[in-house]
């Protein structure tokens, strides 16, 4: 073989061993859509199994024989890196699943739950469990209270039938830790949240599960309809499970019975592999033995041949995956560069911008990395090279697919669109260290820092003003630009003020472009903020310019009132619901923020307006909704004949949940 290729493999062999890499691991499943996954990515035990289009985890006749008890467990089937043995790095994970807690054909009672778990991966099974029902099939008798060794789990139970023993209530949402009895919970059947948005109040449900490597933390969020629910626990992983996890979900029950249907999944994970420590330069390094050379034995004739042909199959296998790692980059570079617009940087102009991402620098974090303040050179020739202040966006890991989703949405979508009232994108980076975004620099920050701040205070007039920028935002995606944009994260921590406190709507990583009058589309995930996102896009999956209205109403009443979409205290808050109720009893202007009612009629017709608007836009059917057109004249219209008569009777309706034969996908997400 000649010198030259030898040198280069020896050279390329050097550098696979010598960089930092990552492990990822991403999937989403769409159980509608699939054959049996059973069978190809997820290994299904005990009663589980796949039935049409949901994966049953439970026994689904009620008068087979073994419906007694009945246990199943389902996990993906390849073994998650969780963390690193060499380097003792941890890795971060999010994922997103529906599901649905249903009552058995013919039954009238409840139990025992379900359970997304972590815990040791084996090739034949996973989790040690001869006992169904209250213990989810997660532990058995022997280790249910204190679970040791290669049992070890760490699992979010969405529990509904109470034992006594170990329960705080007969439907809750916990975090457990090799126990079942939960290290803490949230209950989902309080009086507040009435009996229509509980377990088993038979919506489709939706929760985002993640671990930060950092702060240790576990939460877990959980959506029914527009209630919400969040616990959360600070767990180091890597004292309770093996370095390869399994990551799936169990079920249980006993006497009594439910079905417990997994309707979508995905999940998303990077584990930074750093270098490992090079050996002590005065550390002794064993001889390397001295190769016998014979020429004419029958081992040195096979390797004449073996070597230049493995040789040259490893080279052309190298070529191939540098040339389809370097496809992508060059067809997104290309369709990033053409044409006016943002601007390519490399990694050090914005690693200098920001003093190498000094800590000081950091505005704030986001679902997929960090955004920094920095100074770069200004695009426009006329300003002489002037240094003008920026944003700048680094993803947290190239390797997250996710992250790489959110990157490319956001460059293909965002340089393309040009409006007063949209953040506007200077540039990008997508090199080996990172994927950058760089944008202007907003000075007055996020919506939410004024609205939920007693440092700074917004009055009505200012209040106002940004829910008119919002609106012609939003109009230009949806009606005015050549293809409809549907934004899919609406919300107060993407909407940025400038100087004069005009609008400036960002974060365009979950938008999609959809054909102006087609079909709205079908997502692979549910993905999007809790508390903003449609209920509708979680029992259907499809995502359109209806979920984009429903989160910009969640916005008007947050603006108007002041008030989070959602509470984790006890008893559990839900802004739509209390001003739904103070409009049926007449009301609604007792909504607003106390420190917007200074007794100006004029303001308070517009505040009564904006939450009766923000309540239309969160209509529960979504056909009934209006268009931000539409929105918008009601908003500023004195004519009390444009607002709709809202119908009490609408909020005491239960939306019919989908047979989920149709149309589902992947499953949320998200930061």
């Amino acid at each position: 073989m000649p010198a030259a290729t030898s040198s280069f493999l020896f050279g390329l062999a050097l550098l696979c061993l010598d960089f930092p890499c990552a492990t990822s691991l991403s999937f989403s499943l769409d159980f509608s859509k699939t054959g049996d996954p059973c069978r190809q990515e997820l290994v299904c035990k005990g009663d589980a199994s796949f039935s049409n289009t949901m994966i049953e985890l439970t026994n689904t006749d009620p008068a087979a024989v073994t419906a007694m008890i009945s246990q199943g467990r389902v996990w993906y089937a390849k073994p998650v890196p969780l963390w690193n043995a060499i380097t003792g790095e941890v890795a971060s994970f999010t994922t997103t699943f529906s599901f649905k807690i249903a009552r058995m054909p013919g039954g009238t009672d409840w139990g025992d739950g379900m359970a997304f778990f972590l815990a040791r991966y084996s090739s034949d099974g996973v989790l040690d469990s001869n006992y169904g029902g209250g213990l989810l099939g997660l532990f058995n008798n022997a280790n249910h209270l204190k679970a040791t060794g290669d049992s070890q789990v760490v699992a979010v139970e969405f529990d509904t039938l109470r034992n006594n023993e170990w329960d705080i209530s007969s439907q809750h949402v916990g975090i457990d830790v090799n126990s079942i009895k939960s290290v803490v919970h949230k209950n989902t059947s309080s009086p507040e949240m009435m009996s229509s948005k509980n377990l088993t109040s038979g919506f489709p449900m939706m929760a985002t599960v993640r671990y930060d490597n950092v702060t240790k933390l576990l939460a877990a969020d959980l959506q029914i309809d527009d209630a919400f629910y969040r616990v959360d626990a600070t767990i180091d992983l890597k004292e309770i499970l093996h370095e390869e996890m399994a990551v799936g979900f169990s079920a249980g029950t006993a006497v009594k019975k439910e079905l417990h249907q997994v309707l979508s999944w995905s999940f998303d994970s990077t584990l930074e592999e750093k270098a490992a420590p090079s050996p002590s330069p005065m550390g002794k390094q064993p001889p390397v033995p001295a190769m016998p050379i014979n020429t004419k034995s029958k081992t040195s004739k096979i390797l004449h041949v073996l070597i230049p042909v493995a040789s040259a199959s490893l080279l052309a296998t190298v070529c191939l995956l540098l040339w389809l790692w370097w496809k992508p980059k060059k067809t997104v570079e290309r369709d990033f560069e053409m044409g006016i617009g943002p601007r390519r940087y490399t990694y050090r102009q914005l690693a200098a911008a920001t003093d190498n991402f000094a800590a000081r620098n950091k505005l704030g974090d986001g679902g997929f990395g960090s955004v920094y303040k920095g100074r770069l050179p200004s695009n426009d020739a006329d300003d002489g090279g002037r240094q003008q202040p920026v944003a700048i966006k680094r993803f947290s890991s190239e390797s997250s697919s996710q992250g790489r989703k959110e990157f490319e949405a956001e460059v293909r979508i965002i340089s393309r669109l040009r409006h007063r009232n949209l953040v506007q994108l200077l540039g990008w980076c997508d090199s080996s260290k990172g994927l950058l975004l760089v944008y202007e620099l907003v000075p007055e920050g996020s919506l939410d820092e004024h609205i939920h701040s007693n440092d700074t205070f917004l009055t009505w007039p200012q209040r106002y003003k940004i829910i008119l920028g919002l609106a012609s935002a939003l109009h230009y995606l949806h009606m005015d630009w050549e293809q409809c944009v549907v934004h899919g994260d609406i919300k107060p921590r993407n909407i940025m003020l400038d100087s004069s406190y005009n609008t400036k709507l960002g974060d365009f990583g979950l938008a999609r472009l959809i054909d102006h009058g087609t079909s709205p589309q079908t997502t692979g995930l549910v993905q999007g903020t809790v508390g903003y996102i449609d209920p509708e896009f979680v029992n259907t999956f499809q995502r359109s310019t209806h979920s984009d209205i429903y989160s910009f109403g969640i916005v008007l009443l947050e603006i108007v009132s002041g008030r989070l979409p959602a509470s984790r205290q006890e008893p559990p808050f839900t802004l739509l619901r209390w001003v739904r109720g103070l409009y049926c009893q007449g009301l609604t202007l007792d909504a607003a923020d106390t420190r917007l009612r200074t007794g100006d009629d004029g303001d308070d017709r517009q505040m009564v307006r904006a939450l009766v608007v923000g309540l239309w836009c969160a209509h529960p059917d979504p056909t009934q909704r209006p268009s931000v057109a539409q929105a918008m004249n009601a908003v500023q219209s004195d004519d009390a004949a444009v607002l709709p008569a809202l119908s009490p009777q609408m909020y005491m309706q239960l939306v019919a949940p989908p047979s989920f034969a149709l149309d589902e996908n992947g499953t949320p997400g998200s930061s």
